[in-house]
């Protein structure tokens, strides 16, 4: 059995979950409720990850690894899984998607940090607000693609980057303004790995 280090509002978390989901894993992780906040480090979490972060993966034999694309990786290998490609026409638009969700994500979460600021500062705000247009809109540009590919930890990366939209930045309504990467999320969030692993507070 291994552990994973969880959190039900984690983005990062959730592209492990819905990993295990699709390669039929979830039976073999232990989930360990863990609070990774920035100015709190988790002593707890500490003994297994010195970053204090989340996830983190403790194998049976308690080598541990970090960082959501590493355990993704595992996960796949370790299922002789295909969410990662290894012929190089599928493994790079794989990994560049995946690379497009997780740093829409890094901007996401500093986006919300910074406005939870008691004073935050309003030249960072717009410049996450450009950054994430700007990275809607490119994605938009490649619904079809998307769309017409197999599964890959890309599509996982970047449906948990709107997740994490429709979460925290509900307001935004990025749908309008990108329609066809709208209609793409809706088909991808009808997967039993997303319905089953959207973010919730508690």
């Amino acid at each position: 059995m291994m552990q994973l280090h969880w959190s039900p509002k984690s983005p990062y978390v959730r592209k492990v979950m819905v990993c295990a989901h699709e390669l039929d894993l979830l039976p073999q992780l232990e989930l360990v409720r863990s609070v990774a906040a920035m100015l709190k480090p988790n002593e707890r979490l500490m003994q297994d990850n010195p970053l204090s972060k989340i996830p983190t993966l403790v194998l049976d034999n308690g080598f541990t690894l970090f960082d959501s694309g590493v355990i993704c990786e595992y996960l796949d290998d370790l299922a002789k899984g295909s969410l990662f490609p290894k012929d190089g026409t599928s493994r790079w638009p794989a990994q560049r998607w995946q690379a497009f969700g997780n740093g829409l994500l890094d901007v996401l979460i500093l986006w919300r940090n910074e406005r939870e600021r008691e004073t935050p500062l309003q030249p960072l705000l717009d410049a996450f607000a450009l950054k994430t247009e700007a990275c809607l809109r490119q994605l938009d540009a490649e619904a079809a693609s998307l769309t017409d590919a197999p599964l890959t930890i890309g599509h996982i990366a970047i449906g948990c980057a709107l997740g994490y939209i429709d979460y925290r930045f509900d307001s935004l309504g990025w749908r309008a303004k990108a329609p066809r990467l709208a209609t793409w999320h809706h088909t991808l969030r009808q997967r039993p790995s997303f319905e089953a692993t959207e973010p919730i507070d508690g």
